[in-house]
């Protein structure tokens, strides 16, 4: 039998996406079913928020913020994990409105149905705002693209369809404690989206994807984001990867683009910026908490990183 500590190293060393997504959840979801009629195109303003949409029924195409056209099939799903603005739209060039333009009728809480658009063939969207509990210039976030597409999602992962429909009776049903059930579902098929598109994802294998799907950076990266409070040294974490420092770290800047001590201030900082803004700590107890000698050095290294004082984010919280 294994105990704890040695199943963790082995399904850190096996899995290292699901140990880098075990500290991303959703802390709220907007969830939407839309039925639309050609011709109807949305413009998605730029939010804070990350958006999923999963095509239910028929094809439409979506205007990447790269300010490309691309379609998107039925069982095709699209996450935009930094809220980044696009349209959705019957065809390129229709006339983009607000999504307050369309019929909306709330359903309950944050969970609505969306109709409208004009007499042509009806397109079925799935389509939600999802709120993590990092904000989107953590890390792990950032270096995610703007727009990760996964083809054929509902084979992949078969078990998508059932998701949405049990997605689809809350939203119908109204029942007590729709809004928290709803989250959970949606919570599971944003890890379903990441996850598909990190194994069979539309596009080269780039960045933060080449970095999940490489066993050896993959392994680091897991690591960093299980215990970011820890004093990673480029040497503790090149014999992680079983590498000498100077091989470890060519690797690692290769594959990531930026340097293994970049890489971690910055996670380390964010996870300050938590523990000072949702858990109300004080400074002096997270300097000690990561390591930090003094309240002032670590507020150096703070404003470094996120670019102001921690003592603002206490001012303002």
């Amino acid at each position: 039998m294994l105990d704890r500590s040695s199943k963790r190293i082995l399904r850190s060393a096996s899995d290292p996406l699901s140990d880098m997504l075990r500290g991303l959840r959703l802390d709220g979801v907007d969830y939407g079913r839309c039925e639309l009629k050609a011709p109807w195109a949305i413009l998605m303003p730029a939010q804070e928020a990350a958006r999923f949409h999963f095509i239910g029924r028929n094809g439409c195409w979506l205007l990447t913020p790269d300010k490309e056209w691309i379609a998107i099939k039925p069982g095709d799903a699209a996450l935009l994990p930094r809220g980044a603005e696009h349209q959705l739209a019957s065809a390129p060039g229709v006339e983009p409105m607000p999504l307050a333009h369309y019929e909306i009728a709330p359903v309950s809480g944050n969970i609505f149905d969306v109709k409208g658009g004009g007499e042509g063939e009806s397109t079925l969207l799935f389509c939600g705002s999802l709120t993590f509990n990092v904000d989107r210039a953590h890390p792990l976030l950032k270096a995610m693209p703007e727009l990760m597409r996964s083809c054929e999602l509902a084979l992949s992962e078969p078990a998508i369809p059932h998701l949405l429909e049990a997605m689809a009776c809350e939203v119908t049903m109204n029942r007590i404690g729709s809004s928290g059930i709803l989250a959970r579902l949606a919570d599971v098929l944003a890890a379903g989206i990441i996850r598909a598109w990190v194994e069979r994802a539309c596009g080269d294998a780039t960045g933060w994807i080449a970095a999940a799907r490489n066993p050896e950076v993959g392994r680091v990266l897991a690591q960093i984001h299980l215990d970011p409070s820890r004093d990673w040294s480029v040497e503790a974490l090149a014999r992680l990867m079983g590498a000498s420092r100077s091989g470890f770290a060519e690797r690692f800047t290769e594959i990531v683009g930026e340097t293994p001590a970049r890489y971690v201030a910055q996670v380390r900082m964010h996870q300050a910026r938590q523990w000072l803004m949702r858990d109300r700590m004080r400074i002096s107890v997270v300097a000690r908490k990561l390591g930090y000698e003094s309240e002032a050095s670590f507020s150096r290294a703070f404003k470094r990183v996120i670019g102001t004082a921690p003592s603002n984010l206490r001012a303002n919280g």
